[in-house]
């Protein structure tokens, strides 16, 4: 009898085969069911305890995961699938992993009865692109221009969201910003960069009904001189500026050796003209506001207030990206370049103002304004921060329509359409493939069921209900009314998505289902090589201070 050889090394742990897929089924189930309990209007919301011993409270898919801290590789990944869909398209962060995990439940009974991974994958990629074609046929196009019925639309988003109970005033505040902030490109597209365009500032204070989209910018700061400097400009001519106003002090230490005592004078003379010309180059133009993102000096702020021009200091490099884009100004780097176009004269109204405890410097009523600040105000920093996040899924649902103007039915009805598509297709699917492509088509059944649970009604009857609705792809509207549980037409209710959000939705969780069924073996225990007995001592280069620079390692002439 052969020795056993001993290939892995001992502290290695192999799995392979079905155990794996089991695990990884498992391990997304969980992750599934952890969030299944937020899908819906009905939804419940999780309140996660951070390491700082933070609180967050929240019903976002997404928000909730990130907070998690898992151990599995296969969970893990399941996380990313939310944070994929929450940067491309912002909204269904929830119904992606349950969507998956529900793929991945379907999947088990066949890997028990021994099908090869690749082949449910094969017939998952089918069901994908069936279901994509069916959405096509379903979805209908919108006028972007129609305010109500994108009001609708964003509030059907966000009405599975806290912030629901107070009804329009996010979906409006949503509708706002992202419509002034979008940029045609041309051929009838729209481009709406909200993370670049869009500020969100959150004050605790006040009621949530005082919350706007400002026509312009707000921020933080308040005038350099609050004494001398006017607090309230009309249409103020805008310059910003992207460089010091004040004097250049040297890269390193300067000696300079003054013999005589006038030399010294001379020195100082130089630095106030120095500066004084600055101050005279954007002067010139007859600013009322200088807005400058580094330092200013007490001399510069001198002539600047003495010329009844307004100053701001310390500006953050976004902040002042969105004031350009607001007033039209242009930023500039150096004074001596400044030309009257750089100058913006866009802006109706500069004022500030004291919010709560903090001043905040508004420049709004802009002309054509390209960035736009929401201001958010509510009873505490927990329902400010949920706030936030509905703000930006609504933003994101309202920047897909704008981009992409075509909708598909919501509360389930979708799913069900799709589903009863598919089990319509999969008689014509041939060989092995038919089983697993049926079973796809049941699995997109998650989300009405889900949402059916959710409102507490009796879930096997309305599914069937649902069904029998649904069978032959007709009625395709028909769906839950996440709030009663009722069976009702979407097209009445104005319970609508937006189609990319569903496409995105069903391509990332059938494409995560395909890559965790591939995983056939798992590794652990991989360690860097390192010399034994070499902890973490000597992995780390020794660093010199500036200490030890002057020490005796000073090398021998």
């Amino acid at each position: 009898m052969h020795a056993p050889v001993l290939v892995l090394k001992d502290s290695l742990k192999r799995e392979s085969g079905p155990k794996v897929h089991h695990a990884n089924i498992q391990a997304s189930k969980a992750v599934a069911d952890i969030i299944r309990t937020t899908l819906g209007p009905r939804s419940m919301l999780k309140m996660l305890l951070d390491a700082a011993g933070g609180i967050v409270v929240t019903n976002d898919g997404n928000a909730i995961l990130r907070e998690l801290d898992l151990a599995h590789p296969a969970a893990k990944s399941m996380i990313e699938l939310s944070h994929t869909q929450d940067e491309e398209v912002g909204d269904g962060t929830t119904s992606v992993i349950v969507l998956a995990g529900e793929m991945l439940h379907v999947a088990e009974a066949f890997i028990d009865k021994n099908y090869h991974p690749t082949v449910i994958c094969r017939a998952y990629n089918k069901a994908l692109e069936d279901a994509i074609a069916a959405l096509d046929k379903i979805a209908m196009p919108i006028d972007v221009k129609d305010r109500s019925t994108m009001l609708g639309l964003v509030k059907s988003c966000i009405g599975t969201k806290f912030t629901s109970q107070f009804g329009d005033v996010i979906a409006d505040l949503a509708i706002d910003a992202t419509q002034t902030v979008g940029v045609d490109l041309g051929q009838g597209l729209r481009e709406v960069d909200i993370k670049k365009y869009i500020k969100v500032e959150k004050v605790p204070g006040g009621q949530l009904e005082d919350s706007k989209v400002l026509k312009g910018v707000m921020i933080n700061k308040d005038v350099v001189v609050p004494g001398k400097m006017r607090r309230k400009i009309v249409n103020p001519r805008i310059i910003l500026l992207d460089c010091p106003l004040e004097y250049k002090k040297g890269e390193n230490q300067t000696n300079a050796e003054l013999v005589r005592e006038e030399d010294w004078e001379v020195l100082l003379k130089m630095e106030e003209e120095y500066i004084q010309n600055l101050c005279m180059q954007i002067l010139k133009f007859k600013p009322d506001l200088v807005i400058t993102e580094k330092g200013l000096g007490d001399l510069a702020c001198h002539y600047l207030s003495k010329a009844g021009v307004t100053a701001i200091r310390r500006v953050r490099k976004t902040d002042n990206n969105r004031i350009a884009k607001a007033s039209g100004a242009v930023i500039v780097n150096r004074p001596d370049e400044l030309q009257e176009s750089d100058v913006g004269t866009g802006a109706g109204l500069f004022e500030v103002k004291k919010i709560g405890d903090e001043f905040f410097a508004f420049i709004v009523d802009c002309k054509d304004p390209k960035a736009c600040t929401v201001l958010l105000r509510g009873a505490s920093k927990d329902l400010l921060n949920e706030v936030e996040r509905n703000l930006q899924d609504a933003m994101s649902v309202a920047r897909n329509i704008i981009k992409n103007p075509k909708l598909v039915p919501g509360g389930g009805a979708t799913e069900l359409t799709v589903s009863a598509n598919l089990k319509q297709n999969s008689s014509s699917v041939e060989g092995i493939e038919k089983w697993p492509y049926e079973a796809a088509a049941i699995a997109f059944e998650a989300i009405p069921r889900t949402l059916a649970q959710n409102c507490g009604v009796n879930v096997i009857r309305t599914m069937t209900a649902l069904q029998g609705k649904h069978a032959n792809g007709e009625n395709a509207w028909i769906g839950i009314d996440g709030n009663t549980g009722a069976i009702a037409d979407m097209k009445e209710r104005k319970i609508w998505d937006a189609y990319n959000v569903k496409a995105q939705t069903f391509k990332t969780a059938i494409e995560a289902a395909c890559m965790l069924l591939r995983i056939d073996d798992i590794v652990s225990g991989i360690k860097k090589k390192q010399a034994p007995g070499a902890g973490q001592a000597q992995s780390k280069p020794k660093v010199e201070t500036e200490a030890d620079a002057d020490g005796e390692q000073i090398l021998p002439d």
